[in-house]
């Protein structure tokens, strides 16, 4: 039985070379990635039992998807599309350099996903987990995908399973209106929310410190806990009136894509393993401490997946003051 089951779109990204523009450069590095599968495989990376769900076409790319996502320890459960219109969503990425930014291109319109349906997906899974986990890009894509949000979400509150969202906001898939309207209608369904303080306030119209956003949030949608992410200045959780504050691990970047799902994969991870999956302040402390760490791990590793250990995660933890920023 999975432990924790995520829902969303897994894509191909393709990247050129480190300071190769995408229309030059001549090989393109393939690799998979997707926010909600990034989670699961960061948690499972902390002994965590994941399982993802999603819709694929049936062809060499969606199976190539379910291979990559197997050897990262997460288990697919994917509703088949083939269809002759079935296609998998693609995101070409093109690193930047100071004061060039990383760009990201979606080639992702129409994919298999868009056209999902919670009725198509093993709803047994969500209602047996102790976590379901989805993020505010699944209902970006498409009203089907937002449908099935909706149902998922729901099904996993008649389980009594513990609802998980990251905000996650994707400027290129949805407008700030569309997305205010889409995370309205999804986070009265919701217990534990992640926030970006940026989306918080330019999204939502919370505007304060990350403490006051996170009040304003929890008793709005009525959460049983928020943590706010403040990039290098860390997070803040609130969580039965305690508020929380962990810094970040100093890192060396190599690749910065998919640090905020390994973030959210260490604190489920952590929260599963060694909190019972319950919220408590002392299981919400434990478990941002090896968020913080995860994500700074993820960024030494290219591609969008944490490819790690518990032991890694716990020597980042254990070691010397220094090397952490607070």
């Amino acid at each position: 039985m999975a432990e924790l089951v995520t829902f969303g779109e897994t894509m191909l990204r393709l990247s050129p070379p480190a300071g190769t523009r995408l229309e030059t450069g001549g090989d393109l590095a393939a690799q998979v990635g997707g926010a909600e599968s990034n989670v699961a495989a960061a948690a499972d990376c902390l002994g965590v039992d994941a399982a993802w769900l999603s819709k694929l076409p049936d062809n060499p790319l969606g199976r190539r998807v379910v291979r990559a996502l197997r050897g990262h320890g997460v288990t697919p459960a994917v509703a088949w599309d083939d269809s002759e219109a079935a296609r998998l969503g693609t995101y070409y990425l093109e690193y930047g350099a100071a004061p060039r930014d990383t760009n990201v291109v979606y080639d992702r319109a129409n994919s298999s996903v868009t056209t999902v349906d919670a009725a198509e997906l093993d709803t047994d899974l969500v209602a047996d987990a102790e976590v379901f986990h989805t993020t505010g890009i699944t209902p970006a894509l498409s009203d089907a995908a937002a449908d099935a949000t909706s149902d998922l979400l729901a099904a996993a509150g008649d389980a009594d399973t513990l609802r998980s969202f990251d905000l996650n906001y994707r400027s290129k898939l949805w407008s700030h209106d569309e997305a205010a309207e889409g995370y309205d209608a999804v986070l009265p369904a919701v217990d534990l929310l992640f926030a970006p303080h940026r989306d918080a306030g330019a999204i939502l119209d919370y505007d304060g410190d990350a403490e006051t956003v996170a009040r304003a949030l929890a008793a709005h949608y009525d959460l049983d806990a928020v943590v706010v992410t403040r990039g290098a200045d860390g997070s803040l959780a609130l969580i039965d009136d305690a508020v929380i504050e962990e810094g970040i691990y100093s890192d060396e970047t190599v690749d910065a894509i998919g640090t905020g799902d390994a973030f959210v994969g260490g604190f489920i991870g952590e929260l599963l393993t060694n909190g019972g999956g319950d919220l408590t302040p002392e299981a919400v402390d434990r478990a941002q401490t090896y968020a913080a760490a995860t994500a700074a791990v993820k960024r030494t590793i290219q591609g969008d997946v944490l490819v790690s250990t518990r032991d890694e995660i716990e020597s980042v933890i254990d070691a010397d003051g220094d090397d952490i920023s607070r």
